[in-house]
Parts: structure tokens; sequence; C-alpha cells
């Protein structure tokens, strides 16, 4: 898959983080792939269920070949309490509710979600097995495996055949206050491992708007990114843009994924990407947080 620098990720659509207009997501999947992006991530954990409903009734007007689609197995939820199963038989089951959810035949890329929640050991012998099973028959193109922390995806990868684990996705360890991910991109390249990038807002750290309630960072983190967000504002250059412009500027990062059921939001990214990043004011930023750049919060 040769993928766009930016592209979508389609929590937004499931209400995670608010409610959500539903008409305007729809348009905003458009105003995603209108605007050049050909990769789309969902999950059926999003929401539980509700954004790849979403993301489906977006997809009826696109046409296929314009995107290349990945969602996930083994993290679920209903009525609000989250669940988990990576057993071979319910990830084979979700591939086939999802596709009927999302409304297409083919998934272009199926993931392991959230292997952290999971016994590293089945998704080694069981999950990811399942997968590859589906993969030479057709009804998927790529297996790949997500996680918050890297040396979870480095352990599994180093236990399966070479070739089962073709992509990994991994979030908030390519973004302004935290870059580990430059540590891992020797070892998934020489494995031909393809990388995707996720939350380059670091789940609101890099925000004007500050961090949800929930957010696990420690306190000093947080109130740093907010001095670094406060600089960013009084020099005219929101936080957000100059955070989205530096996780598209590695090449060797395939894809740094955002999500937005807004589509003002989404244009406003394309946009933002097409030039490179102030790089004296990255610096800056990473001044300010100084002492808190790769601190790692619970389970990261």
């Amino acid at each position: 898959m040769r993928v766009s620098a930016l592209s979508f990720g389609a929590s937004s659509l499931g209400g995670v983080f608010h409610a959500i207009n539903e008409a305007e997501a729809v348009e905003a999947v458009h105003a995603a792939v209108d605007g050049g992006i050909n990769f789309i991530d969902v999950s059926p954990y999003y929401g539980h269920y509700k954004a790849e409903t979403v993301l489906g009734k977006a997809l009826r007007d696109i046409p296929r070949e314009k995107y290349f689609l990945s969602t996930k197995v083994g993290r679920y939820g209903k009525d609000g309490v989250n669940t988990w199963d990576y057993s071979a038989k319910r990830a084979v089951e979700s591939v086939y509710e999802s596709m009927e959810r999302l409304g297409i035949g083919h998934i272009d890329l199926i993931n392991v979600h959230d292997i952290e929640f999971a016994d590293l050991r089945q998704v080694a012998d069981e999950t990811l097995p399942a997968l590859v099973e589906l993969r030479e028959k057709g009804l998927v193109s790529h297996v790949g495996i997500t996680d918050l922390q890297p040396e979870n995806l480095q352990w599994v990868i180093e236990h399966v055949p070479a070739g089962t684990v073709e992509s990994v996705l991994c979030f908030c360890h390519y973004c302004l206050n935290d870059d580990l991910l430059t540590e891992y991109f020797d070892w998934f390249e020489e494995r031909g491992i393809g990388l995707i990038n996720a939350s380059p807002l670091a789940m609101g750290l890099l925000s004007g708007r500050g961090v949800p309630p929930w957010h696990p960072a420690d306190r000093r983190l947080v109130e740093a990114c907010a001095r670094a967000a406060a600089h960013c504002a009084a020099r005219g250059y929101p936080i957000e843009k100059l955070a989205v412009q530096y996780a598209v500027s590695n090449p060797r990062i395939a894809t740094t994924l955002f999500s937005s059921a807004n589509p003002e939001n989404v244009r406003k990214n394309i946009e933002n990407v097409q030039t490179p990043p102030d790089q004296e004011l990255v610096r800056e930023v990473r001044g300010i947080i100084g002492d808190q750049m790769r601190v790692r919060w619970k389970n990261s």
C-alpha cells in the first residue's frame, strides 16, 4: 500500500470524544478523501461499533479504489463496557462483521487491536495465524498489530514467522513531546514492516484546550505541554498545527493518523501539512517541555 503521509482515523465517528453530527461526520470522511487522503483506519471498538457503521455510510458514495481501509480485531464493547477477545474464532467473526458494517467485501489491513490488553503469546500463536489464513484466502490483504508500547509490538514480531506482521501502529510516541519511536525505526525497517504513527496531539496534550480528564499523563508533563501550547499561541502558530506538521515530516513513518468528525478540521489539517513545520518553534517547544520529553505514563 502506498499511503498518504496524513491519514484519517475514524475513532471520532464513534463519538469517542464527544457527541457527533452524523451528517457532518460523513462529510468529514468525504473531505479527507477529496483532499488526497487515501488511508482510513477504524475499529469495532470505537463507539462500540458506531464508528464502523457511520464510516460505512460515508463509504457508500466513495469509489473503492480511492482508499485503503484498515480495521481491527480483539477489542470491543457493549453498553459502554469494554470487552476483549483475542481468540481465533472471535477474530474471524469480527472480520466478517466489520465488512458488513462497512459495506465492503475486502479489508486492506486487519490489525490486532491494543495487544497490551492481550496475552501476547495468544496473539502470536492464535490471533495472528487466524488473520494470516484470511489473508491467504484473499479476504484481507495485509496483517498488522497495534499498541501504545513499542516493546510489545517488538516481542510479538519476534515470536511469529517472518512476514506474519506487515505493519505496526503505535501512538503517542512520535510527537513533539515524545520521539521514542525513532529508536525502533531501524528494527522495523530491517524486517520490512511499515510504521503507522497515531495521535500526533498525544491524546490532547499538544492542544490549546488541554487534556481530557481521563488522560493518564503525569501532572508535570501536562503542565509542561500547556506551557508549550501557550507559547505557540503567543507566536500565532497553534500547537495543533505544529504537532501535525512535525508528525508527518519524517519520511521513515509511512503515515500519521489524525481523527476528526468535523469536515473543516479535516480540511485545515490537510492544508497545514502542505508546508513543513517551523523548526525553530519545534526547538522552542522541546525546550519548554524540557525534562518531560519522553516521559511515559502508565501502560506507555
